[in-house]
């Protein structure tokens, strides 16, 4: 198949075309553009002028233009150069402290920068705290000390299996509109049991749920039903960092196109309005049902369906001007949407 140039016949096109690859892979056009717009200044107005204006030395100003005339003025050449030294100093580690930290790391391999530096000050090795974690970081890169792994005994086949480490960054922000769960846990005469629990941040509407599991399982079949019998889209949710909204919830939150937000670690305030309302679930539901949510989770569950019907539909708030959360989403309808609502309404 014969080939054609769009560009064939047009005159300067192939330098037009080199001068835009040198502007991508400058490092800094924003610098390289003040530069330029400093020369034409100078030359314009003159070096006092330039001086005061910008703030540029008289022999910075020759330098660049000199610059510039030798490149036969390409811009990239006002790109600014990199400032890494040619020559780094390298670390001087002493051999018999290599030696004992070796051996020490060997015999126990949880022992940290703190107490190495004590036991190498008894040794005569008077060493800062972090030096030693640089030496223990060198190690590692070298391949002189066993990498960390996470062991998980398999209790059926009674193997030892390595977990892989997945580092996941989590993204942490303070909701402002979306939900926030989190988990009660409640032991009942040696019998644990876990009730999931999610609130709305700005209509208050919430929605519970117990369960005998702790798994991220529970927690992601908890969020789809939160998603069915909310009377309105989710696109943001927060929880703190318990593993039960790990795993299964991860995925399931991605699957529906939601946002999970994460708290700071012993940050319980970042969840104000979940830690009220599992306040409010504990004393006038969950202590009032023990038994049953030791015995039956099923007949707690449906017990507790009636519970936050009366919490979402009668119960006053006065968060939202002491009305209830059900009241107050219809007051923020419009016609056509109340009258759209009425279809989920479920017996």
């Amino acid at each position: 198949m014969r080939q054609f140039n769009v560009f064939r016949g047009t005159s300067g096109w192939l330098s037009m075309w080199e001068r835009t690859i040198r502007f991508r892979s400058m490092r800094n056009k924003q610098e390289v553009e003040r530069r330029v717009k400093i020369l034409d200044f100078w030359k314009e107005y003159g070096e006092k002028a330039a001086k005061d204006a910008f703030g540029v030395s008289r022999r910075t100003l020759h330098r660049w233009q000199s610059t510039l005339d030798q490149a036969q003025g390409k811009l990239d050449s006002l790109d600014p150069k990199h400032r890494t030294p040619q020559r780094r100093r390298k670390r001087k580690v002493l051999p018999d402290v290599e030696s004992f930290i070796i051996r020490e790391r060997e015999a126990h391999p949880r022992l940290g920068k703190k107490k190495l530096r004590v036991l190498l000050e008894e040794e005569g090795f008077k060493l800062s705290e972090s030096y030693v974690g640089r030496v223990i970081g060198d190690l590692k890169a070298r391949g002189l000390l066993s990498q960390d792994r996470k062991l998980s005994f398999q209790g059926k086949t009674g193997n030892l299996t390595e977990t892989p480490v997945c580092k996941r960054k989590k993204i942490r922000r303070k909701v402002k509109r979306g939900m926030e769960l989190d988990t009660i846990v409640r032991f009942v005469d040696g019998v644990k049991r876990y009730i999931l629990t999610a609130i709305d941040v700005e209509r208050k509407f919430a929605f519970a749920g117990a369960y005998t599991s702790h798994s991220s399982a529970s927690a992601a079949d908890f969020l789809r039903r939160v998603l069915e019998v909310c009377p309105f889209v989710i696109d943001e949710l927060q929880t703190d960092n318990g593993s039960e909204f790990a795993l299964n919830f991860e995925q399931a939150c991605t699957a529906l196109g939601l946002t999970h937000f994460h708290t700071y670690p012993r940050s319980p305030k970042m969840n104000p309005f979940i830690e009220r309302f599992n306040r409010t679930i504990s004393e006038d539901f969950i202590m009032r049902n023990r038994p049953l949510l030791r015995d039956d989770v099923s007949a707690f569950n449906l017990k507790l369906v009636d519970w936050l019907l009366w919490y979402n539909t009668v119960r006053p708030h006065e968060s939202l001007g002491l009305v209830s959360p059900l009241r107050y989403i219809v007051s923020t309808l419009t016609a056509e949407e109340c009258q759209m609502w009425w279809t989920r309404t479920r017996v």
